[in-house]
Order: structure tokens, then C-alpha cells, then sequence
């Protein structure tokens, strides 16, 4: 009764936790049921409850893939089953881990199956960075400027690091644990405390979600905002289709989103035009991918389109050209309005950006380099939304641009350290307290994982490979 007490206590913190509306605060919490039952369950247990915890947290993820992400049935089971594999395996490596008496290491194996995860999932999917745990902190600022240093692999480490390191129960885990909260909040705040660049730019956004002539609708709108002294103006994505569109204004750049034979974000007067990058698979399967950046006002500002934010290699380009804002047409399925909307704001900090992002079926943003949301508003399906907002003049460079995804790399070297060290025998005198392995047990660790790793493996390289192609 108490084990299943724990699973369901860490299933319903990662359900409430994760997903398209997290409590950012749960994230904290949910691993830490589950990593308490590993302490005293058998390998195969602590493997099976970690699944178990993943698979019942994110099966509120079911309608959504298979609704408005259109995604095939098995395909949707399988991107929820891959990384609950890979979310038991870390439960699993932590158990045996802190049988061998490794209790720092057995904390760090957590975060970096999962970091690891994320980053092969970027790397090989069609969806980027999208299923990253960092963005369940993008409302608690001062963890967010993290992302500045280490992009979002940084704060997922960090996510899980501190509960598992409270799990191990060993006073070396708990100091460098608090040592890592602290400098982070340290750095944080500082990084809070500048104040903002807001001399730039006046931008405005409008979006609808009705019908009708939206030639008219949105050129009314458009000079309604002109008169009020906005130079940028912002609509959604494929709003129309034909880059032959009456938005010119003097003193003004107006971007629309056009469905053609590529989704494209076209300004006018200038003619500046971006092609998107990444398409939703199935959803978007007919569009000619972009490949090149796309700049108003010298390299100051950037554009780019809705799904291509969900890239942190892509947004990173436009950080090193130095630009300060990205001007953002999208569309979003609705309930995935704040999620969406919320990856965006961490592009912008990862890379010292301003992100005006002006969303059909979703939200009106306007962030700023820290991921302050200087004003936001929800699209309308009767009327136009409209928000206005000041861009900054320049970018603030940060060590991510600079770097990369260094944090994903030494995630994945702290991996394969773990594992490295869950291979070797155990030597007398390091078993755990709560353990009483046989003599044989060694073999059959390294048996278990080695299955198990590969299962996982394979099943998120299968789901990305078929998303992929879908």
C-alpha cells in the first residue's frame, strides 16, 4: 500500500507539474515519491514505478497529440511511452547507484538520462527542444535567466537534481545541491535587478480568430495601430494567401503571414521575407521548407515563424548576429496557447532577445531579454486583439549564445560516467543501508540496465524517426 501511496503521489505532482498548464512549483516535488520507493524497492520495481509515474502523468498529453497535433495513434503512445522508459531507467540507475554507496552520483544519474534524453529528442525529432522540462519554470523568473548560461538543459538538470539529491539522503549530495539553488538564485536576481532596454521600437500585434474579409479587418486594424504610433505591426501566421496585400504604410513595417507554396512571413513595405524552418508534421506536410534568416532595420530585428521557436540551435543563429528582437507570426491549437507561447519567451532569453509573438488561437505576446512579459493578451474569435509594446535597441549577448549546448554535452558525459560506474563491481563496504543484494546481483544490474537502455533508446529514436515522417 505505502509503494503505491508513492507512485501516485509522484504520478499526480507530474501530471499537475508537466503538460500544457504546469504549476511550476510541482515540478519540484514530482520525483521525489518515487525516488524514496526506489530507496527500499527491488530494481525491477524502482524501473517499473518510474514508468508507471511517467506514463500516468503525461497521459493527459493523449488528446492532444491525437487531436489537434493529428498525430496516428501508435505514434502518440509511443511518445509517451519512449520517455517514460528513459524516466524509469533513471529511477532504475539511481537505485543501483546508491547500492554501490555512490550517493552524489546516484543523484546526478537522474537529471542526466533525462537531459541526455531531451537533447537526442532535439536533435533527431522534428519537434526541437518542445518536450523540455524547463519550460514548466518560465513564470519563475529567476530560475529562467538560467537558460542565459546553460539553455533549458540547464534548468531541467536542475529540476530534477535538487529532488533526487534530497532522496539519496547523504549531507554531500544536500551541499552541492544547495550550493547549485543558490548560485542560481544569485544569479537570477542580479540578473533581474538590470534594468530593461526599452528605447527601441514601438510594436504592435493583432490577431483574430474569426473569418470573414480579412484583408479588410486586418488593414483597419493595422492603421488603427499606425495612428497610435506603432512602427512594427505583427499578424499571425498563414493569415493569407498571396504576398500581394495592401499593407503598406508610411513610416511602418507591417508582417503577415502567408500560405503559399511555403509558410512564409512577408514585411511591407521592405518586401523582407522568412520561409519557415519546421514544419508540424502531417499538419504543415504540404509547405517548402525555409532555410535562411530574414532581418528588418540591418540585423537589429529578426523574423521568424511560430514551430521554428521550438529550436534553440535556430534562435541561437539570430543571437549571434547580434539582433535584439524577433517579430513572430504564429498559430497555436488553443490549449496549448500559454505552453507555446512560453518556449518562445525562453528563446529570448537563452540569447538575450525580445520575442513579439502575435498568435491566431493563442496568446499576444511581447517578452523581453529576461522573460519579462511586457504585455500579453488572448486572440478573439469576434473582435481584433490588439497589444503594443517597446522593443529594445540591442540584444544583450549571453554565455548560451556564446556556448551552446554545452550543459546538454556534460549531461551526457556525467551519463555515461554513471553508467560507468553502476557497471563495475561492487566493492565490500559500499552497499546501501536499505539494500540487501546477492552475490550475484552485479550481473544481473548490469543485465537490467543494459536492456532497459537499450528499450528506451529505441523506442525514442523509433517515435522521432516516425514523427518524422508522418
Amino acid at each position: 500500500m505505502k509503494r503505491f501511496l508513492l507512485v501516485l503521489s509522484s504520478a499526480v505532482l507530474t501530471h499537475f507539474g508537466t503538460g500544457l498548464h504546469p504549476v511550476w512549483w510541482l515540478t519540484w516535488l514530482a520525483p521525489l515519491p518515487v525516488l524514496f520507493l526506489a530507496r527500499q524497492a527491488g530494481r525491477g520495481t524502482a524501473f517499473a514505478a518510474g514508468t508507471l509515474v511517467w506514463l500516468a502523468g503525461q497521459a493527459q498529453m493523449w488528446p492532444y497529440f491525437t487531436g489537434p497535433l493529428e498525430m496516428p495513434p501508435a505514434l502518440a503512445a509511443a511518445l509517451i511511452a519512449g520517455p517514460a522508459l528513459c524516466y524509469g531507467s533513471g529511477v532504475l540507475l539511481f537505485r543501483v547507484l546508491l547500492e554501490r554507496g555512490r550517493g552524489l552520483l546516484a543523484a546526478a544519474a537522474v537529471p542526466a538520462v533525462w537531459v541526455t534524453t531531451e537533447y537526442i529528442m532535439n536533435l533527431a525529432g522534428p519537434h526541437g527542444a518542445w518536450w523540455s522540462l524547463a519550460y514548466t519554470q518560465a513564470d519563475f523568473l529567476p530560475v529562467l535567466q538560467t537558460a542565459s548560461v546553460t539553455g533549458v538543459w540547464g534548468i531541467t538538470f536542475l529540476l530534477l537534481f535538487v529532488p533526487a539529491s534530497i532522496a539519496v539522503l547523504r549531507p554531500r549530495a544536500a551541499v552541492v545541491s544547495g550550493v547549485l539553488v543558490t548560485l542560481t538564485l544569485a544569479h537570477g536576481f542580479v540578473r533581474l535587478a538590470m534594468p530593461a532596454d526599452t528605447g527601441g521600437r514601438k510594436v504592435a500585434l493583432v490577431a483574430t480568430d474569426g473569418s470573414g474579409d480579412l484583408v479588410r479587418r486586418y488593414g483597419e486594424a493595422v492603421d488603427t495601430a499606425v495612428d497610435r504610433g506603432a512602427e512594427i505591426v505583427v499578424l499571425p501566421e498563414k493569415v493569407f494567401e498571396t504576398a500581394d496585400l495592401p499593407f503598406a504604410r508610411p513610416g511602418a513595417e507591417v508582417v503577415a503571414g502567408i500560405a503559399m507554396e511555403t509558410n512564409s512571413a512577408v514585411s511591407y513595405p521592405s518586401g523582407v521575407r522568412y520561409d519557415k524552418h519546421h514544419m508540424i508534421p502531417g499538419v504543415e506536410r504540404g509547405f517548402r521548407p525555409g532555410t535562411g534568416l530574414a532581418f528588418l532595420d540591418g540585423n537589429r530585428l529578426g523574423l521568424i515563424i511560430c514551430k521554428d521557436l521550438d529550436f534553440p540551435g535556430l534562435v541561437r543563429e539570430y543571437g549571434k548576429a547580434g539582433t535584439a528582437a524577433l517579430l513572430a507570426p504564429a498559430w497555436d491549437f488553443d490549449e496549448d496557447g500559454w505552453l507555446h507561447s512560453r518556449m518562445a519567451v525562453v528563446r529570448g532569453v537563452e540569447n538575450g532577445l525580445a520575442v513579439a509573438r502575435a498568435a491566431r488561437e493563442g496568446l499576444l505576446t511581447v517578452s523581453d531579454d529576461r522573460g519579462r512579459i511586457l504585455t500579453e493578451r488572448r486572440s478573439d474569435m469576434t473582435g481584433m486583439a490588439t497589444v503594443t509594446a517597446t522593443l529594445p535597441r540591442t540584444g544583450s549577448a549571453t554565455l548560451y549564445t556564446a556556448l551552446g549546448d554545452w550543459a546538454a554535452w556534460a549531461s551526457a558525459g556525467l551519463l555515461l560516467l554513471a553508467l560507468g560506474a553502476a557497471a563495475r563491481t561492487r566493492s565490500s563496504g559500499s552497499v546501501s543501508p536499505n539494500a540487501e543484494p546477492s552475490s550475484d546481483q552485479p550481473a544481473a544490474d548490469n543485465a537490467l540496465l543494459c536492456r532497459v537502455s537499450r528499450t528506451a533508446i529505441t523506442a525514442n529514436a523509433t517515435a522521432a524517426a516516425a514523427t518524422a515522417t508522418t
